[in-house]
């Protein structure tokens, strides 16, 4: 309010004229010189004003009193729209424009708007590539001191704000409020190729690179390529063999957190995903998207070595291996070795003794679920594998491959100790228990032993010549 309308005159004035004062260095100008000499200590570098708490140097005390205001958590200006609160007016008034929607800030590179001039000061580093902020921990780089500042506190292991849905801790409140996204169910941002939908902006920008099928970050040990350099960094931990992250309940290490999440609800024994077609529950929905491939009859992976088709990749890249010979992994027990871990795995339960799978049919147990499967295929009666040569037909795939053997004429497995060549590495095991004398199947009627079951099975025929049942 002012006392004349002299004064109020002088005062309007004051407030449209042309800022006169201008900065050779930044070029901001100011109304009055006082202003101007003020702001050219900024220039000077020379920071007098310290603060006790914290370190921070300022080249204004003004600077100063306002940057006390933080540590003091005092914040009187509060935002009406969504409740939050600052420290200084200033800040509140700028805030406001988000709400606002306007944004009257252009950058030319790329034609992103922005609500306040200084946002967009911050975005044009992007584009000048220059980041002078380095991070001493893991060398990677910044453009503004503030980004460096946050990606400090990841290094820190310190995470404040704690999701109340899940548990799950962050470092930075940003971060947390992106999370409960996830929580909150809303979906609002779709990809119109697929229909896919994200409750992060961020998330379908990453995903549309998908449909473009550019990937411009490769693996220089694999040559694997991605999208996304997020993707390639986590990637490269694979390589470097790190796994920082252990399951208490079985020791199992992994690569990354989200795996160690996953695999810990296998231990849980939790399966909300249930399979429509066969009932198959599973513990993690991408399994189950992978699982549905299966019924859907598509194999869109082919082997180019045998010509052998498969729904899922991952299947297509580990029965390769059987094609490359490669071994790695070695049983203890017996020695044989095996192209896959998994296949080791289950190959390492015959020895533990342990069968935990009954056939409800004969009584027959197993040790794994995969061989009872099969099995029970022997009961159904159902013979789907004919052979083209003789006619024989085999509930079992494989069978029908060993059986071909015979056909083919190839004996590749020798007895060394009488020389008889056998066309089945099993026929062959079988076989050796005649060298080795043992005996293990007796015969109820007369006591005669019999190093197999087959010739056991013959001899009885002979006690049931001549009785009448």
């Amino acid at each position: 309010m002012f006392l004349s309308d002299n004064e109020t005159v002088l005062h309007t004035v004051s407030s449209a004229e042309v800022k006169q004062f201008r900065c050779l260095e930044s070029g901001k100008a100011f109304a009055f010189k006082n202003s101007l000499i003020q702001h050219a200590v900024v220039h000077s570098r020379v920071k007098n004003f310290k603060c006790d708490e914290c370190g921070t140097q300022f080249a204004l005390k003004k600077s100063l009193t306002k940057h006390l205001l933080i540590h003091s958590g005092v914040k009187n200006f509060k935002c009406d729209e969504c409740g939050k609160q600052f420290t200084d007016k200033r800040n509140l008034t700028k805030h406001l424009l988000i709400h606002s929607g306007v944004k009257n800030f252009k950058c030319d590179e790329c034609g992103k708007r922005f609500a306040q001039k200084g946002v967009l000061n911050q975005h044009l580093l992007f584009h000048s590539g220059v980041k002078n902020f380095k991070c001493d921990e893991c060398g990677r780089r910044f453009a503004q001191k503030g980004d460096l500042t946050k990606h400090l506190l990841i290094h820190s292991g310190v995470k404040n704000f704690k999701c109340d849905e899940c548990g799950k801790q962050f470092a930075r409140k940003e971060n947390l409020t992106k999370h409960l996204l996830i929580h909150s169910g809303v979906k609002n941002f779709k990809c119109d190729e697929c229909g896919k939908q994200f409750a992060r902006k961020e998330n379908l920008t990453k995903h549309l690179l998908i449909h473009s099928g550019v990937k411009n970050f490769k693996c220089d040990e694999c040559g694997k390529q991605f999208t996304v350099k997020g993707n390639l960094t986590k990637h490269l931990l694979i390589h470097s063999g790190v796994k920082n992250f252990k399951c208490d309940e079985c020791g199992k290490r992994f690569t990354w957190n989200e795996n160690l999440t996953r695999h810990l609800l296998i231990h849980s024994g939790v399966k909300n995903f249930k399979c429509d077609e066969c009932g198959k529950q599973f513990t993690d929905k991408g399994n189950l998207t992978k699982h549905l491939l299966i019924h859907s009859g598509v194999k869109n992976f082919k082997c180019d070595e045998c010509g052998k088709r498969f729904a899922q990749k991952g299947v297509l890249t580990q029965h390769l291996l059987f094609h490359s010979g490669v071994k790695n992994f070695k049983c203890d027990e017996c020695g044989k070795r095996f192209a896959q871990k998994g296949v080791l795995t289950q190959h390492l339960l015959f020895h533990s003794g342990v069968k935990n799978f009954k056939c409800d049919e004969c009584g027959k147990r197993f040790a794994q679920k995969g061989v009872l499967t099969q099995h029970l295929l022997f009961h159904s009666g159902v013979k789907n594998f004919k052979c083209d040569e003789c006619g024989k037909r085999f509930a079992q795939k494989g069978v029908l491959n060993q059986h071909l053997l015979i056909h083919s004429g190839v004996k590749n497995f020798k007895c060394g100790e009488c020389g008889k060549q056998f066309g089945l590495k099993s026929s062959l095991t079988t076989h050796l228990l005649i060298h080795s004398g043992v005996k293990n199947f007796k015969c109820g009627e007369c006591g005669k032993k019999f190093g197999l079951k087959n010739n056991l099975t013959t001899h009885l025929l002979n006690h049931c010549k001549g009785k009448s049942f």
